[in-house]
């Protein structure tokens, strides 16, 4: 779904990445790793083609990344959902609609993903919130109306950046067994976090491939941290 082929990225002159080969297979899950300022968002942005490599290629959906001209880049990412660190919400609208946003500058069936809309606000727990500000939820609320944002267009891969970095352990405990349920329906995830406490945690629900950014590598590091 999403590979990299001895894909490297540097910035400033300063190489972040290099040689990294990996894949993200259909229904897979990860835990990408590391000491904050490390990498991870950087990475992420790779997954979903905001930024390009600087050195080999990344393939989203068996396209080649260096390829893809604006609008086929813009519908190869309605196969993936971004939760993104700070949530990036527009404070004027109810979060109702801005889960909604992203039915509106789709070429999908709008009234068709608009009647899983409430389904989806309740599956993350948020109905008796639907109308509120974005600057009106707590931080887990948030989070949860971030999940269901990403989700809203049924993407195929979900990407979650440091998703529990500003919420309590009980309401992480929530998130990640929300990204479990997608990945029991299918979906392939990737969380980026620095809480070695979460990873642990998942090991009772999936079976996750945890990956660790060191020394401009993307390392395996196994299940047992």
């Amino acid at each position: 779904m999403i590979e990299f082929e001895s894909a490297g990225y540097s910035y400033g002159g300063q190489a972040l990445f290099s040689q990294v080969n990996l894949e993200l297979a259909p229904g897979s899950f990860h835990f990408l790793t590391g000491p904050s300022g490390v990498g991870k968002s950087t990475f992420l942005k790779l997954c979903y083609g905001e930024l390009h490599p600087t050195e080999g290629r990344t393939t989203l959906f068996g396209q080649d990344l260096s390829t893809l001209n604006r609008d086929e880049l813009a519908h190869t990412r309605q196969s993936i959902g971004v939760v993104h660190q700070d949530c990036q919400f527009l404070d004027h609208l109810p979060i109702e609609e801005n889960i909604g946003l992203p039915i509106a500058i789709s070429s999908k069936d709008a009234l068709g993903e608009k009647a899983n809309l409430q389904e989806l606000i309740a599956w993350v727990g948020l109905t008796e919130r639907a109308h509120a500000l974005p600057p009106q939820l707590s931080g887990g609320e948030r989070q949860r109306a971030a999940l269901a944002r990403a989700v809203i267009m049924s993407p195929d891969v979900i990407l979650a950046d440091e998703p529990t970095g500003n919420v309590d352990w009980e309401m992480s405990q929530k998130l990640l067994r929300l990204l479990v349920e997608l990945n029991r329906m299918g979906k392939t995830i990737m969380i980026a976090t620095h809480d070695l406490a979460l990873i642990r945690a998942a090991k009772t629900h999936v079976q996750a491939r945890v990956l660790r950014i060191a020394n401009g590598q993307i390392q395996s590091a196994g299940a047992d941290l």
